[in-house]
């Protein structure tokens, strides 16, 4: 419940918010926003002015329980980072695709690490054979993190790193990498995935056992509020959770429910709430149900904010305030018709913007095939900026705000997300839940019924199961990985090794042993001692496993 004071704090605001939503609805001529487009008009093309924002249902947008987005000027102050998804073959090829990116537009990076480094295993081990650099980059030493920014201002591009398992070790090395250059880690900006929570439920790409594994994401966040305070600790991911099948109740639930999970987590450790709760980020998948997508994204943060008050007394307002990433849905793009494949994202990225997203990552149409080529990816990005520039979706905050339509569909994504809450509660919590297969049966369930919806063709696939065509298709260009690659990154991983101060590589290994055993030792310091020693990836998650064990799920029917 509510205190007195708090009550006071929320009438407060209510007041502010009426007299801001008088002064937006005037129109103001001409928006600050940087960039090209900075001088556009607050009008249509058919020149009709227009509002910064209409009805005054909702309330203000930039005010609790930010429905309406977290911003009083949505996008017309700045625009939603562009962030495309790359990573692949060795650090060098990646390396020069970052390039081509920022050269073409891109506003940050985000990392994509291939299966072994995902896993916790060097590009030398037997469990890699074959996977080197096929899903993404290969990254088993300080000395390929160095590489993979080469040439890249640190201090100046935020970068997001999808890897969780072995988060730690990514983020101990962008660090050193970072230091090295002369860049202090209190400079850099960005976020690592790190949600473990999500690989039991989803993606199941585990090391540890979810308990010790969350004291490793608790050392984390507390060592990002301490001395990286640009720095997202943690991307709480609800699009690995639609990728397995799950409804958009689902993943709204069971993405919150995680971010809840560490809220706990960390407060049981000792932090206070308002201390780490404005660097967490969340991440969602944007899928081709238009209008229930943006419904999920306002519901996303009308709970967020709720939650955090209420339930966990956050003061500060920023850690009332949901902020995500959206990728468009792997999941919604089909190998037939390829090609149709441009034609989804831009709707998804269109749903993604109109629900309030604040970085955006829009798929390759070839990505279901293959790792894609430069000319799908500059597609892909392409389709960012003419949404932003071009079809004025950017002037006016939160659109269809109001609308029956999706106001109800927000009110229902809300009462199905607390539906969830309290069955995961029943179980005692996430962790719980994930043990008794709770998650893990609900997807399952779900992803049965979209099959069957397809397969009795209730549900219409453009190319898949309706308006197919009667002859082959054409084959599109794709980007191949060879077995040279793996083989000259095996080599590389075992120079390093061959090349360091042995010694040094096996004291840092030693303390960081030493470490996992001690409850109240921050493990962060020494996994940076371990990367600067250019201990493999490999080695250190062996060290840390002799402490923790190896995770093994339990078979759910």
């Amino acid at each position: 419940m509510a205190s007195k004071g708090s009550a006071a704090m929320l009438r407060q605001a209510q007041h502010e918010a009426q007299d801001e939503l008088e002064t937006m609805k005037r129109p103001t001529g001409r928006w600050g926003r940087n960039g090209p487009g900075s001088g556009a008009l607050d009008r249509t093309i058919s020149d009709v002015p227009l509002q910064v924002v209409y009805g005054p249902e909702d309330g203000s947008p930039g005010r609790y329980p930010y429905t309406r987005g977290i911003h009083p000027n949505g996008y017309r102050d700045r625009l939603w980072t562009m962030r495309q998804f790359a990573g692949f073959g060795t650090a060098s090829q990646t390396n020069e695709r970052y390039h081509f990116l920022l050269e073409h537009g891109q506003h940050g990076l985000s990392v994509a690490f291939d299966m072994p480094t995902l896993m916790g295993y060097d590009s030398d081990a037997p469990q890699a054979r074959g996977e080197v650099g096929k899903c993404g980059v290969a990254i088993d030493s300080l000395a390929d993190m160095e590489i993979l920014f080469d040439g890249i201002d640190m201090g100046e591009i935020t970068t997001s790193m999808t890897i969780n398992g072995p988060a730690c070790i990514a983020l101990a090395q962008y660090v050193a990498a970072a230091e090295k250059k002369g860049i202090p880690r209190a400079k850099l900006g960005g976020t690592i995935q790190a949600d473990i929570l999500k690989e039991y439920i989803a993606q199941k790409e585990w090391i540890f056992p979810p308990r010790p594994h969350m004291r490793i994401i608790v050392d984390m966040i507390a060592f990002c509020t301490r001395e990286m305070p640009k720095w997202n600790t943690i991307s709480i991911s609800g699009y690995h959770i639609r990728e397995a099948g799950s409804t958009a109740a689902q993943e709204l639930a069971f993405t919150l429910a995680d971010g809840f999970a560490y809220v706990e987590a960390c407060t049981a450790a000792g932090m206070d709430v308002d201390e780490f709760a404005p660097r967490l980020s969340f991440f969602f998948n944007s899928h081709i149900d238009f209008f229930e997508e943006i419904a999920k994204f306002r519901a996303a943060r009308r709970i967020y904010a709720r939650h955090m008050r209420e339930k966990y007394g956050a003061r500060n307002p920023r850690s009332w305030q949901l902020r995500f990433h959206t990728q468009t849905a792997g999941c919604s793009a089909t190998a037939q018709q390829p090609e149709n494949n441009i034609v989804r994202v831009a709707y998804e990225a269109m749903a993604a913007v109109l629900g309030g997203t604040q970085s955006l990552h829009t798929n390759s149409m070839d990505e279901v095939l293959a790792l894609p080529t430069e000319k799908s990816v500059e597609i892909a990005l392409r389709t960012q900026q003419v949404l932003a520039y071009e079809t004025n979706v950017t002037n006016v905050v939160d659109p269809l705000g109001g609308a029956y339509f999706v106001e109800a569909l927000t009110d229902e994504m809300e009462r199905q997300a607390e539906s969830y809450f309290a069955q995961i509660a029943e179980y005692g919590g996430v962790i719980e839940a994930i043990e008794a297969g709770f998650f893990q049966r609900e997807i399952a369930e779900a992803s049965y019924r979209y099959q069957r919806s397809i397969e009795t063709r209730d549900r219409i696939v453009v190319g898949v199961n309706g308006f197919v065509h009667d002859v082959d298709e054409e084959a599109i260009d794709l980007l191949k990985i060879t077995e040279a690659t793996e083989r000259a990154q095996a080599r590389a991983v075992q120079d390093v090794r061959a090349n360091r101060d042995a010694a040094a590589a096996a004291r840092a290994l030693e303390g960081l042993q030493a470490a996992c055993r001690d409850p109240k030792e921050n493990l962060m310091p020494h996994l940076i001692d371990c990367v600067n020693a250019y201990c493999t990836e490999g080695e250190i998650v062996d060290a840390m496993a002799k402490v923790y064990g190896r995770y093994t799920e339990r078979a759910v029917l």
